[in-house]
Formats: structure tokens, C-alpha cells, sequence
């Protein structure tokens, strides 16, 4: 072959390579590879050795046993993980004993102005002085029982019941809100998943891409030693190819490693988490839910119980009114006693009058101190919400903005990529370098839509958590 028409022919031998690699690209729409001139017609069986058959088996069989497989809604997905990482966190279970405890404490609360009875028993020496003189008995049996009950002590006890009950609703709304949380985590972290194995997907069909160039261009090269600088640019495209794709690997293996800590082994597929989580609310309903989240709620309940337990404190220097009913008995043998046998019995009312405690006040002060200072949290609490959902709201709408546009870049892209092919391999006006560089830019603007969709969704989903929550969406 004439050396002048060695660069032609070695042009259009790569371009059918690149095109023919293009073809198996599950999630590119290329256009028809142009058809061949007669002088490129020999070199068919190297374009055909740069495509990977076997992986392009696996992945219509893989295709084929997906399209059998029963559709799985996302969501559902969504749904199982969180369902089994609440289920399996020792957290949560902690939380929930927590909450069931501050239970017991109301029950225990109320218990307090209930009936009461008690039974008292003793046996020793005793004795007794009157008028008549001492007298003493070597053992002397002693029993009463004792039966009492609150009548009225200026609503302390009920203050106290106020409070624990506050106090367990601020146990629940924990339990909730920590629920909330390992659902926030977890739908991060499948997001996350999904995120990388999408980079793998993108890295594998560049480093097929490569590998067929370099395939092609390293049988060029032992032609026509003057194209090495070519054959060297597309190895090192190559290898940082295989680096992205090797580094996108053990980041998706470390996500599922952390994935596997919260919902246990058996992780379902990605497939379809990347178009959840793509509708934002509006600002104004988000910010209005903020009052409705668990954070918020257990907040407003802790402020409470503090202010029923500065009234109870007050109260405790109010008189107290209780009944009472007492019946003991006594019997002696030997002494000077002798034998004998004596009961007593009393019935009436008790009034406990408070004089002097000096401890009162400075502890209801304290009490009501506290209370203030509970309620200044809820509301600074809620501010601080209230601003992180506009931030969030606005980094939301961000991200899915630079998602569209990155969407629109990438369309130009793929045009760009088959224009160079294209004047390259037919004209000669493009060089195997642009060609690389169009490539890389393709691809690198793929892992750049995946990541900004992504960080959208999750942004959504802080954005849900932040006011009714992750779980109700799931819901």
C-alpha cells in the first residue's frame, strides 16, 4: 500500500472501531455508523475483535432476565430497607423502651393520690410506765395496719401527673424523630449506592471504548511507527479510565458495606431509585410542616412538662389533706406484765400545714426558670428550621438546575463526539487527540448529571426530614 495512503486507511479503521464500541452502549442513542469505503473493507476483523462479544452477551442476557424478572416499585424498594433498618437498630429498640418507661412513670404519678395500705409487724421485749408504776414484759407481739388516702394537696399531685405526661410525649416524639433519622440515613445511603453503581455502568463503557482504540491503534502503530504518540494518548486515557472505574467500584463496595450495618445482607437492586425524589414542594408548605416534625413536637412537649412541674413545685407549699384509718394490736407474756391481750383502732382526717421552708421558693423560681428556657430552645430550634429549609430548598432546586443543564451539555456532547468522529475518519480535519478529548468530555459530563441528580434527590429527602418527614413520604 502506497505510504500516503496509510494515514486514510489507518483513519478509517479507528473510526469503525470507535463506531462499532458506540454500538454496545445500553444507554446511548448513537447514529448509524457510516458506511465504509472499499479500501477499508480488510480490516473488518480487527474492528470486530475491539468489541467485548462476551460482555455484550451478559448484558442482553442480564436484559433478558430483568424483562422477565416482576417490576419492583422503587419506592417499595425504598420502603423495605428503612422497614428492616428500624427493625434491626438497637437504637430505635432503646428508644422505644425509653418511651414505654416514661409510660410506667404516669401510671406511677397517678398512683400517688390513690388508697394506701400498709401492715406493720414487730415482736421483742416491752413495757409500759403509768401511775401505777413500771411494768415489763419479756416478749411482747405488736401489729397494726395502717389505710390512708390523699384527699387534696393544692393540685400538686396532679401537676405531677402533667408533667410525666408531657414527659412521655417528649419519649415518644424522640422515638419518632429517631426513627426519622435512620430513614433519612438510609434512603441517603441507597441513594448513595445508587449513585456509584451509575459511575461503574458510565466508567465500564469508557474503559471498553478505550480498549477497543488502543486495540485498534496498537495494529495501526506496527504499520506505521509515526502514529506511537497516538497509541500512547489513548493507553493513558485508558488507564485513568480503569482508575475512575476501579475507585467508583470500591466506593460503591464501602457504601454497601455501611448500607449492610443498618438493613443486614441481601441488598435489592438500584434500579429505578433515580427517578424518585425528583419533585420539590414549595417553600412556604415546607416551611409550614416544620412545626409538625418530631424534633419540633418533642421540643414543645419537654417546655411543657417543665412549666407542670414549676406549678407542682409551688404547690408543694400548700396545705395537704389526707384520711386515714388505724388499727393495731399487742400481746405480752411474762415480766411483771403477765399475759395480755390490747387492740386500738383510730379513724379521722390529717392536715399537713406548711409553715417555714425556706427551699420552695428558690426551687419553684429554678422550676420556672427551666421552663423559660425550654421554651427560648423550641423557638430558637424552630427558626434555625425554618432558615435551613429555605437553604436547603434553595440548594434543592440547584442542584436539579444544574442536572438540566448538564442534561442539555450532554446532548450537545454527543453530537460534538460524532461530528469529530465523523471529520475525523472522513476528512482528515480532526486528529486522534480531539477525538480522545471529545471521549473524555462525554463521559466525564455523564458522572456529572449522575452526581448532580443524585445530590438533588438527597437534598429532597433532607428536605422532607426536616418537616413531616422521609417516612411519611414513603407512606
Amino acid at each position: 500500500m502506497p505510504r500516503a495512503a496509510r494515514p486514510t486507511v489507518a483513519r478509517l479503521l479507528l473510526g469503525l472501531a470507535l463506531l462499532a464500541a458506540g454500538a454496545s452502549e445500553a444507554q446511548r442513542a448513537s447514529r448509524p455508523a457510516p458506511a465504509a469505503p472499499p479500501e477499508a473493507a480488510a480490516p473488518q476483523p480487527t474492528s470486530t475483535r475491539c468489541l467485548d462479544e462476551s460482555s455484550i452477551a451478559e448484558a442482553n442476557a442480564a436484559a433478558a432476565a430483568e424483562a422477565e424478572a416482576p417490576a419492583v416499585d422503587p419506592r417499595t424498594t425504598l420502603q423495605t430497607l428503612v422497614r428492616e433498618a428500624l427493625a434491626r437498630s438497637n437504637q430505635i429498640g432503646a428508644a422505644r423502651l425509653l418511651a414505654e418507661a416514661a409510660l410506667d412513670d404516669i401510671e406511677q404519678a397517678r398512683a400517688a393520690a390513690g388508697l394506701k395500705a400498709s401492715l406493720n409487724l414487730g415482736i421483742g421485749p416491752g413495757g409500759r410506765r403509768d401511775e401505777l408504776g413500771t411494768q415489763h414484759a419479756e416478749s411482747e407481739g405488736r401489729a397494726s395496719i395502717n389505710v390512708s388516702q390523699l384527699i387534696w394537696d393544692g393540685q400538686r399531685t396532679e401537676r405531677l401527673t402533667s408533667w410525666r405526661e408531657r414527659l412521655a410525649e417528649a419519649a415518644e416524639q424522640g422515638h419518632l424523630s429517631a426513627r426519622e433519622q435512620l430513614a433519612l440515613a438510609t434512603v441517603t445511603l441507597a441513594l448513595e449506592r445508587s449513585r456509584y453503581r451509575q459511575h461503574v455502568v458510565v466508567y465500564g463503557q469508557y474503559v471498553r471504548k478505550m480498549s477497543c482504540l488502543v486495540d485498534a491503534l496498537d495494529a495501526i502503530t506496527r504499520a506505521d511507527r509515526g502514529r506511537a504518540s497516538e497509541l500512547v494518548q489513548a493507553r493513558k486515557s485508558l488507564q485513568q479510565a480503569e482508575i475512575a472505574q476501579a475507585q467508583s467500584q470500591s466506593q460503591a463496595l464501602q457504601v454497601e458495606i455501611r448500607l449492610r450495618r443498618l438493613v443486614g445482607d441481601g441488598l435489592p437492586s438500584t434500579q429505578g431509585l433515580a427517578g424518585l425524589l425528583l419533585s420539590v414542594g414549595e417553600l412556604n408548605e415546607l416551611v409550614a410542616d416544620v412545626e409538625r416534625s418530631a424534633d419540633i413536637a418533642a421540643l414543645t412537649a419537654q417546655a411543657d412538662a417543665a412549666a407542670r412541674l414549676a406549678e407542682a413545685t409551688a404547690a408543694a407549699g400548700r396545705p395537704q389533706l389526707s384520711w386515714n384509718a388505724t388499727s393495731s394490736a399487742a400481746g405480752t407474756s411474762g415480766g411483771s406484765i403477765g399475759t395480755t391481750k390490747q387492740g386500738t383502732w383510730s379513724l379521722g382526717l390529717t392536715l399537713n400545714v406548711p409553715l417555714w421552708d425556706r427551699s420552695i421558693r428558690p426551687a419553684t423560681d429554678a422550676a420556672r426558670k427551666r421552663a423559660r428556657a425550654a421554651e427560648l430552645q423550641r423557638a430558637e430550634l424552630l427558626e434555625q428550621r425554618r432558615f435551613r429549609v429555605a437553604e436547603v430548598h434553595e440548594q434543592t432546586l440547584t442542584s436539579f438546575d444544574r442536572a438540566r443543564r448538564v442534561g442539555a451539555v450532554l446532548r450537545d456532547s454527543e453530537q460534538l463526539r460524532n461530528f469529530t468522529l465523523q471529520q475525523w475518519q472522513q476528512l482528515g480535519r480532526r486528529s486522534l487527540f480531539d477525538v480522545i478529548g471529545a471521549e473524555a468530555e462525554h463521559y466525564n459530563l455523564r458522572i456529572s448529571y449522575v452526581n448532580a441528580l443524585t445530590d438533588g434527590q438527597q437534598l429532597n429527602a433532607s428536605l422532607l426530614s426536616l418537616g413531616r418527614g422521609v417516612q411519611q413520604w414513603l407512606r
